[in-house]
C-alpha cells in the first residue's frame, strides 16, 4: 500500500480508521500532530505535513494532539479502569459504587462512558455480570448455591436466583446444562484486544475495532451454545504472557491452546496458516495449492477472512498475488506491523 501525501490527506478528511497506526498528519499553523482518525477541525492540505513516526514529529517540534492523543496506544484501557477491573478479580464480590469512585478521585460519569463505550454497559452491570461468572463456575464445579450467593455478597437467595437469571437465561440449579466463553481485554503495542476462552483454550483473539466484531461474538456464541460473559480465565494468564513475548521479538511460536470453532474446510484451512513460518508469507494462490484445490482460491480467503485468533493463526502472512497487503480485518497497517515485526517486511 503506497501512501500518497494525497491519499493520507483523504483518509484523514474521511477519518479513515483503516490507516491508524500508518502515519500521522502535522499542521504546520498549530504545531500539533494528530492521528487519521482525529474529530479536530482539518487543516488546508498546504498547511500540513506528514509522518511515519510520532518521534519524527516530534523531534521537529509539533506536540501530540489533546483531542486524539496520538501518542496512546490504540484503544488503551486507561490506568484507573486497570486498576478497578484488578479489584474486582481480587474480590468477586466487591460492589464498587460511584461515591467509593469519588473517594479514589475518579469521575463516576467517566467511568459510566467509558464502560458504555467498550462494553456495551454501565460499570454496574458490569460488575453485576463479573460477580456472576465467578458466582457459575462455583456452583459447576460443585459448590452450593446458598454458599456461592452469599459469597458473591447477595444478602438473600431469591435476589441472586433472579440476577443469575437475568444474566445467564438460567436458574442456578441448571448451571450444569449452561455453558459460557470468558471474555477480557489485553493490552498490545498495537491496540486492545478481546480474548475469549473456554475450558479447553484460547477461542477468540481480536482487535476490538476489527470490522464486524460483534458477528464475531454472535457466530461464536451461536458455534459453543454458550452465553459470552466478562471474567478471569486460566487460559488468559499464558495468553498475554506470549503475547508479550511476541511483540518483544522473544517468541516465535505460540503454545497457548487453542480451541476453534468451524467447519472441516475451515479448520483444514487455519491448519495452513498456523503452519506458515514467522518471516515469511504466502499468497491466496499459495494457500489453495498447499490445500490441494488450487481453484479454492476464494474460499480459502473467505476461510482467512473469518479466522477468530488473531496473530497466533497467522492469517495477517497471505497476501495478495503481486504482493500488496490486502484483506485484514484488524486494519491493513497492522497487518504491516506485525509482518514487520517477524522481518518479513524490510522496515
Amino acid at each position: 500500500m503506497k501512501l500518497t501525501e494525497d491519499r493520507m490527506y483523504q483518509a484523514s478528511l474521511d477519518k479513515d480508521s483503516s490507516f491508524e497506526g500508518s502515519y500521522w498528519m502535522a499542521v504546520k499553523t498549530t504545531g500539533i500532530f494528530c492521528r487519521p482518525t482525529c474529530t479536530a477541525r482539518k487543516p488546508k492540505k498546504e498547511n500540513v505535513e506528514f509522518f511515519f513516526e510520532t518521534e519524527k514529529a516530534i523531534e521537529k517540534g509539533y506536540r501530540p494532539c489533546k483531542i486524539c492523543k496520538p501518542l496512546d496506544k490504540l484503544n488503551e484501557t486507561p490506568a484507573y479502569i486497570q486498576g478497578l477491573l484488578e479489584e474486582l478479580q481480587q474480590d468477586a464480590s466487591l460492589k464498587i459504587k460511584d461515591s467509593d469512585l469519588v473517594e479514589r478521585n475518579i469521575e463516576p460519569v467517566t467511568v459510566r462512558r467509558w464502560f458504555l463505550k467498550n462494553h456495551g454497559m454501565t460499570f454496574q452491570a458490569f460488575q453485576r455480570e463479573f460477580r456472576i461468572n465467578k458466582a457459575f463456575k462455583k456452583i459447576k464445579s460443585g459448590e452450593s448455591i446458598i454458599e456461592v450467593a452469599l459469597d458473591s455478597g447477595y444478602e438473600s437467595l431469591s435476589g441472586f436466583n433472579e440476577r443469575f437469571k437475568g444474566i445467564l437465561g438460567i436458574s442456578p440449579k441448571n448451571t450444569q446444562k449452561q455453558n459460557i466463553i470468558d471474555l477480557k481485554r489485553i493490552e498490545t503495542p498495537l491496540g486492545t484486544m478481546f480474548a475469549c476462552a473456554v475450558e479447553e483454550g484460547i477461542c477468540l483473539l481480536e482487535f476490538t475495532d476489527r470490522k464486524n466484531i460483534e458477528k464475531q461474538f454472535q457466530s461464536l456464541s451461536k458455534a459453543m451454545n454458550a452465553e459470552i460473559v466478562q471474567g478471569e480465565n486460566k487460559h488468559f494468564v499464558q495468553l498475554e504472557k506470549e503475547l508479550k513475548e511476541y511483540f518483544e521479538g522473544k517468541r516465535i511460536q505460540f503454545d497457548v491452546p487453542l480451541y476453534t470453532t468451524g467447519t472441516e474446510f475451515q479448520k483444514k484451512v487455519w491448519e495452513l496458516l498456523s503452519q506458515i513460518p514467522i518471516g515469511e508469507t504466502r499468497t491466496y494462490k499459495q494457500q489453495s495449492v498447499l490445500f490441494g484445490n488450487p481453484k479454492a482460491v476464494r474460499a480459502v480467503g473467505t476461510a482467512n477472512g473469518i479466522n477468530k485468533i488473531a496473530i497466533i493463526i497467522p492469517c495477517h502472512r497471505v497476501i495478495g498475488s503481486s504482493g500488496e497487503l490486502v484483506g485484514y480485518a484488524g486494519g491493513i497497517w497492522r497487518k504491516q506491523k506485525l509482518l514487520e515485526l517477524e522481518g518479513a517486511i524490510l522496515l
